[in-house]
């Protein structure tokens, strides 16, 4: 457990040294945010009783999203993995005296929450102090705000197992298609349109897949949408799928490396 504690903090302390593309990129998390929020609330003036969300619930959703936009986003990581794997220094790594899976998930895992550590605060600062009603808003009750963070640190943890696959994909195609993984991942998952505005027999179906345990539990847990009960059964939905991917994935991993062939001293 040192080790990966170990590698963890090296990994973090790594992706801290980039906080001028941090900076770079909350400009353009900024422009995002009031673009989609300005887009919905045109909706909501047009026809404001026929939303499944209210619209402080959909402009905390969307000030959340940008917040943390580097734990939940399925592109932009493990490209030095596939690389490992594509020109044959996996050999090293299998030399190593640690779990491959596991130093694949940590060094992953570290690296969304330094990119997260420079970004959401500055947004969440603005967002924190904007008039109403483009204001983000504090959650009802401690209770769920306490759901919302272990919904939050179970939703990276989903996500990123789900990374992983992308990466292991590389085994058998010999080419990143993290494009195809993260394209269904971010609309599945609520990343392009919050989850409740699916039509009402797609949305059942999606709220069942992997992709409903990412950004979209915590963002509606926070932002009062998911109450109550419903708050347990999506911490429970999100375990599931994160003990269904981290061991399908090292299965996945056991699997590939039975085929990998090293050539050369």
């Amino acid at each position: 457990m040192k080790m990966y504690l170990a590698l963890l903090r090296m990994r973090f302390l790594y992706g801290m040294q980039y906080r001028v593309a941090a900076l770079a990129g909350l400009a353009t998390q900024f422009a995002w945010g009031f673009m989609e929020i300005l887009a919905f609330m045109a909706f909501y003036r047009a026809n404001p009783a026929n939303f499944p969300m209210e619209f402080s619930q959909t402009v905390s959703y969307i000030w959340l999203q940008q917040a943390f936009l580097a734990l939940f986003a399925s592109w932009g990581y493990g490209a030095d993995i596939a690389e490992t794997i594509i020109s044959g220094n996996i050999a090293y790594d299998l030399a190593r005296p640690l779990d491959l899976y596991n130093r694949w998930l940590c060094e992953m895992l570290a690296t969304r929450f330094a990119r997260a550590m420079l970004r959401c605060l500055p947004v969440l600062a603005v967002a924190f102090i904007l008039p109403e009603p483009m204001r983000l808003r504090l959650p009802a009750s401690p209770e769920q705000l306490g759901f919302f963070i272990v919904s939050l640190l179970l939703g990276t943890c989903v996500v990123t197992t789900y990374s992983v696959l992308d990466c292991l994909a590389v085994f058998y195609t010999m080419t990143r298609i993290n494009l195809v993984f993260a394209m269904i991942s971010d609309f599945l998952a609520g990343a392009v349109i919050p989850l409740p505005f699916f039509p009402e027999p797609i949305r059942r179906v999606v709220e069942l897949l992997p992709f409903a345990a990412m950004q979209n539990m915590p963002l509606r847990i926070y932002s009062g949408h998911i109450t109550g009960s419903s708050m347990y059964q999506g911490v429970a939905l999100q375990l599931f799928w994160l003990a269904v991917l981290w061991l399908g994935g090292k299965w996945l991993l056991r699997r590939s490396l039975k085929r990998v062939i090293t050539q050369g001293g």
